[in-house]
């Protein structure tokens, strides 16, 4: 504990009230919850702070606590690194130390508060790239499911479950989005080269319904490169839900317009029947697989899916 210490000059040091949560805020009095204050060495001037960043493994991985250099003794230092409240307090006359129900807070100053420090706690889980780790994969390698990811144990006796999703539609939905910009910047161009490959209004007909499908798979998918945070597969989700989308639209936009949509109504038959086989061959991953993982193995299609041994097992 910083503030108490037996060495002389360690434990002097002087509380400072920056702000109070109720309404009395000539109040000096220390309230758990809602007094926010300083600590400034008496001798020294320097206001305790602790820091942002993380120390590393040798450090457990808390924050440093130092002492802020502050000779002129401003009274307008308001950095949140030097200011602290009392979270717990112990009252052997209260039945719980639960000091939340006492304190009533503004719900959109504490919504933002909670979303900042969620942000925090986020991007404070970093990777060990020094380390295997079975359940991390990186955003590159989601759309084309290359690290599913093991839910459970794995033991032949247990429930196993497997973060999967159906290859068919994961593969054609990512093959769909990712070619997407590639198609449009090929049929402006054959368009500006006065190439009749579109009936008149078929092409604007087609960006003005993709747009907002591809876009809602990029805005979803693209920021988690931009992350420094532990990535798994499932943060893939949200982006999945547009690049399906997309790839129905795909499907409807292409069959509609090919053989002026002869076909439309046999080809979506024939994938629908594709999707619900795969979707039954790859089942006891999503309902659970109580027998060894070994009879599993034909459901393994590529060589990365740990679908009955762990290649880094040790």
């Amino acid at each position: 504990n910083i503030t108490d210490s037996s060495d002389s000059g360690i434990s002097d040091w002087r509380v400072e009230v920056v702000k109070q949560g109720h309404s009395k805020r000539s109040d000096k009095r220390l309230h758990a919850m809602t007094t926010v204050f300083r600590l400034r060495h008496v001798s020294m001037g320097c206001l305790l702070r602790v820091g942002s960043r993380r120390l590393p493994k040798w450090g457990w991985g808390q924050s440093e606590v130092t002492c802020l250099p502050d000779a002129t003794h401003k009274k307008d230092v308001k950095s949140s690194d030097v200011l602290w409240y009392i979270e717990h307090n112990t009252n052997t006359r209260m039945l719980k130390s639960d000091l939340s129900k006492y304190v009533s807070g503004d719900f959109f100053v504490d919504m933002i508060q909670l979303n900042i420090e969620m942000a925090k706690t986020n991007n404070g889980l970093s990777p060990d790239r020094d380390k295997y780790n079975a359940l991390e994969s990186d955003p590159w390698s989601w759309p084309f499911l290359i690290y599913p990811m093991r839910m459970v144990g794995w033991g032949d006796k247990a429930i196993k479950y497997y973060e999967i999703g159906n290859p068919i539609l994961w593969w054609a939905s990512a093959i769909a989005c990712l070619v997407y910009p590639l198609r449009l910047v090929y049929w402006l161009a054959r368009q500006r080269r006065q190439c009749n490959d579109w009936r008149s209004g078929e092409l604007l007909e087609f960006w003005d319904n993709s747009k907002l499908l591809w876009g809602g798979w990029a805005l979803h998918y693209f920021p988690f490169f931009l992350m420094g945070r532990v990535t798994y597969i499932h943060h893939y989700l949200p982006a999945l839900y547009f690049a399906l989308l997309q790839l129905a639209f795909d499907l409807d936009f292409f069959f509609r317009h090919w053989r002026r949509g002869r076909y439309l109504h046999l080809a979506a038959l024939c994938i629908g029947i594709l999707v619900c086989l795969v979707f039954l061959y790859f089942s006891p991953f999503t309902y659970g697989w109580d027998r060894p993982a070994k009879e599993l193995a034909g459901r393994k299609w590529l060589s990365t899916w740990n679908v009955y041994e762990d290649f880094y097992a040790m």
